[in-house]
């Protein structure tokens, strides 16, 4: 099996939460771990995306760089190249309707970096933006509307 970290967040985003912030496992990394291996993911990845939860669920001031609402985000020649001009985009896009504030698109920018893919599409910047939306108390409003561009999207691809 060839799955990447995403496809392993995505795995447990689908299978152990939902949008019930009450809901989140309090199963611990070991047993959680041991489940993904026999869910079929690899040791390796389980443990890359295990990784990656914890370090979203730091500080998310950790950056110490708390933007304002007049600041305009330009991103470094190595951010370029990892997420093209329609990533970049939308995640502004999703900054200017309110669904991130400046804090949660770094946020977002610095998990979609971390996943160590060589190319982000949208769809990845989507679930990271949930993945990021969900791990914020209060955040409620915000990821039911990013749900809903997720999940909406979604059904008119199968025509």
């Amino acid at each position: 099996m060839k799955e990447s970290v995403l496809d392993i967040l995505i795995y447990l985003f689908e299978n152990y939460f939902d949008a019930d912030l009450e809901s989140a496992p309090d199963t611990d990394r070991d047993t959680l771990k041991d489940e993904l291996e026999r869910a079929g993911f690899a040791e390796r990845e389980v443990e890359r995306a295990l990784e990656w939860l914890e370090e979203l669920s730091a500080d998310p001031d950790r950056a110490g760089v708390v933007p304002t609402a007049r600041a305009i985000r330009v991103f470094d020649p190595s951010e370029s190249a990892r997420l093209d001009t329609e990533c970049r985009g939308y995640i502004l896009y999703l900054e200017n309707i309110g669904i991130l504030s400046g804090t949660q698109r770094e946020l977002v920018i610095d998990r979609l970096l971390a996943l160590d893919t060589e190319e982000i599409d949208i769809d990845q910047v989507k679930w990271v933006v949930l993945m990021v939306l969900f791990s914020q108390p209060g955040q409620e409003v915000a990821y039911s509307r990013m749900e809903d561009l997720v999940f909406d999207n979604r059904a008119d691809a199968v025509h």
